[in-house]
């Protein structure tokens, strides 16, 4: 099982802060194409992943990083400064 948690506009077409999910997948790519394939809502969220970050385990991340021993994904869109 590992924690997901949604931020900004991913969270709003989601619907759900955060949320538990069990799953078989080995990579950050991987999870996410779980999560389209779960429902429409999801598949909106993550049509276009150019346009997010993950962190796993509070640290930044590719999509292709494994998901072996991490507890927590987080999907967010890019941050800016001013």
């Amino acid at each position: 099982m590992i924690d997901v948690l949604y931020f900004a506009w991913v969270r709003e077409r989601i619907g759900l802060p955060r949320e538990r999910v069990e799953t078989g997948a080995a990579t950050v790519a991987g999870l996410v194409k779980e999560l389209c394939a779960r429902e429409e809502r999801y598949a909106a969220a993550f049509a276009d992943i150019s346009a997010l970050r993950v962190a796993l385990d509070q640290e930044l991340a590719d999509f292709d990083a494994p998901l072996a021993g991490v507890r927590e994904v987080a999907f967010f869109p890019p941050m800016t400064g001013g």
